[in-house]
């Protein structure tokens, strides 16, 4: 390769490409003689021998892996791109970006002797590479005059995509590549404040220079289906890519549209991620190279929500294998999109429609079936490898699920069973569709690699439990969460969301006209919490005999839950106002069971940590036990607490 070549003195290298030139040698001699004299001061001279047409449809394709491994090439390779042969230097330019990825893998998987490997980015292409080699293919398939255009297509999109990475600029490259191979020629969308742009030269350069392909069919009349198949071929690359881009960035979208939705509940002077987005140029770049896919997606073809797309998303196959059927030409119906890609394009629409006011078009889904229908797409079959594969698009699912409930589009009847799963027909039934429901964006809220879409999975699971227009139903979900869950997190959500549905039931009762007088929920009076009391206080009396270590690891296992317990508790007993929801003698019951056992058990861990019998160190554990040694005292001054305590003592 040249970045082996020994030093070379330039006069002397530039004098031997230009005395070698054909027919002075032949051509293989004359490779030769190019490839040992090869270095950044020749290469203004050889693209002046490149000029000739002739000679670089002979020797061109044979280039490339070298000149574009040397800085300042880049002239020369796009002469090369517009004269040489375009079908062999396609296929070069194809082994190129598979070499060249090939290498970067390689070189990253030797780099640290196997250590450490989590704790760097994974090597990748060169994105100046890449986005050359690119800008040469954009060239060369114009300049291909063939009955079957699509069958070149095919294979160039399909070694882009997989030699490809999500970062910025091999993006902006890929976009500028289909603008080239459609043809659409859409004008810049309106900046907000920051864009990507990378060399294009089949739209900067001059085309007048292209050579005629010396291999053209006779009739190179492009047969009558071409048309469309490239359209499908560019349009299945660009749901792809799309999916790609969303997995490999964070694009916030379920979190900004909760912070969207509840302006009031932001932190004053705190940032938010809505201001991050509109000022940070990094953040903006990601929000334009979406954007501009989107559109391009548009332009080829997939710019209204058809109740067609949205039933291929629900009941057809997923398809999750890039540019699946590419390589069957009898029909576009054979060339498939990527499911994951029209899951982040609907999350698109939805997010630009609520955030940017934009005129995106508008899903016509709701929760129930639609949604609830995708999410067990995704997530029927190992959900935390499926959750960190596809972290864009199990978002994307999460923001679609937000937008839906805040348009109250929860199900299509609520009178059915959908809606209303209490009236079930199977008492036998462990979950309802709404317990379904639950259990998978609970299954995001544990397993997403990202906190916020952990955090937005959460509060989509509680608005969608609120929205079960069955209280027996709600308490029935709420129950098995807080009984059968292992998941401290997801408990600790439960008791919040207990707590909603109170404050609900009573907001309810003291607005009631006299025309629904009676119409109560269980959650009004004492009955949900007679049937979850002793699940949301357990007996503890169990901690009394554990030894330090696993007390330890219980504490360290549970203590998300049982702080949520203690502050449930303090909103139960702090004031008279919840007395009319609580069962007789609760207080006594649970200061007995629960109380006692938990403040022994902080208390004994006190003890050995002060007197130096406690082994290790506590960790993140040791606030949360200031946390509870906080919230109990408190608790234990309760009015409903302090006056059961001196009855039972009188």
């Amino acid at each position: 390769m040249a970045a082996d070549a020994p030093h070379v003195d330039p006069s002397k290298a530039i004098a031997a490409i230009r005395d070698a030139r054909p027919p002075a040698t032949d051509r293989f001699t004359y490779l030769t003689i190019i490839e040992t004299n090869l270095s950044p001061a020749v290469l203004p001279v050889l693209n002046e021998i490149l000029q000739d047409a002739e000679l670089t449809q002979e020797i061109g394709w044979d280039l490339v892996y070298n000149l574009v491994n040397l800085p300042g090439s880049e002239a020369c390779l796009e002469t090369i791109a517009r004269l040489g042969n375009p079908r062999e230097v396609i296929l070069k330019v194809l082994e190129t970006l598979e070499v060249l990825s090939s290498d970067a893998k390689g070189s990253d998987q030797g780099s640290d002797g196997g250590q450490d490997t989590e704790a760097q980015e994974p090597a990748t292409l060169s994105p100046h590479k890449f986005i050359t080699l690119l800008g040469m293919l954009a060239i060369l398939h114009k300049r291909i005059k063939t009955k079957y255009p699509s069958r070149f297509l095919a294979q160039t999109l399909q070694t882009v995509y997989n030699t490809y990475s999500p970062n910025q600029e091999m993006t902006a490259s890929v976009i500028n590549l289909m603008h080239s191979l459609s043809g659409t020629q859409r004008p810049a969308l309106p900046s907000r404040k920051s864009s990507v742009n990378v060399a294009n030269p089949d739209q900067d350069g001059d085309m007048s220079k292209n050579a005629p392909d010396p291999e053209a069919d006779k009739d190179d009349r492009e047969d009558p289906t071409e048309a469309s198949l490239q359209k499908r071929l560019l349009l299945s690359f660009a749901t792809w890519v799309l999916e790609a881009y969303a997995n490999g960035n964070e694009m916030a979208w379920a979190a900004r549209l909760i912070e969207f939705y509840n302006p009031g509940k932001m932190v004053p002077g705190r940032p938010t991620l809505m201001a991050a987005f509109r000022e940070d140029q990094v953040l903006l770049a990601r929000d334009a190279i979406v954007g501009q896919l989107v559109a391009l997606i548009s332009d080829l073809g997939l710019h209204s929500c058809t109740k067609a797309f949205i039933g291929q998303l629900c009941e057809g196959p997923s398809h999750d294998t890039p540019l699946a059927g590419s390589e069957d030409f009898s029909s576009i119906d054979s060339i498939k999109l990527s499911t994951g890609g029209g899951v982040c394009l609907l999350a698109y629409w939805v997010f630009s429609s609520t955030v940017f006011d934009a005129d995106q078009p508008t899903p016509a889904m709701h929760i129930f079936p639609e949604h609830f229908t995708i999410l067990e797409k995704f997530l029927h079959e190992d959900p935390e490898q499926q959750i960190e594969k596809h972290t864009g698009t199990i978002e994307s699912l999460v923001a679609i699920g937000l937008w839906l409930r805040a348009n109250d589009l929860v199900a299509v009847n609520p009178t059915s069973s959908v809606a209303n799963p209490a009236t079930s027909s199977s008492s036998d039934d462990t979950s309802s569709d709404f317990m379904r429901y639950l259990h998978l964006t609970t299954l995001i809220a544990l397993y997403h690699p990202q906190l916020r879409v952990r955090n937005a999975a959460t509060t989509l699971a509680g608005q969608i439990l609120h929205a079960d227009p069955a209280d027996d139903d709600r308490l029935r979900i709420l129950y098995d969460l807080l009984e059968n869950c292992m998941f401290a997190s997801l408990k600790a959500c439960a008791i919040t969301w207990l707590r909603e549905e109170l404050i609900a039931a009573s907001a309810s009762t003291e607005s009631e006209t006299a025309s629904t007088a009676g119409a109560t929920s269980v959650f009004s009076g004492p009955q949900a919490l007679e049937t979850v009391e002793y699940v949301v206080f357990p007996n503890l009396d169990s901690l009394q005999g554990l030894d330090q270590e696993e007390l330890v690891e219980y504490l360290a296992q549970n203590s998300p839950y049982l702080i949520q317990a203690a502050n449930f508790g303090l909103f139960l007993w702090s004031s008279d106002k919840w007395k009319h929801v609580l069962p007789t003698n609760s207080d006594a019951a649970v200061k007995e069971r629960w109380f006692e056992p938990l403040q022994g058990a902080l208390d004994k861990l006190e003890k050995d940590t002060h007197s130096g019998e406690l082994a290790g160190e506590l960790g993140p554990l040791a606030f949360d036990l200031d946390v509870l040694r906080e919230r109990l005292p408190l608790l234990a001054a309760a009015e409903g607490f302090r006056l059961t305590e001196e009855a039972a003592r009188a």
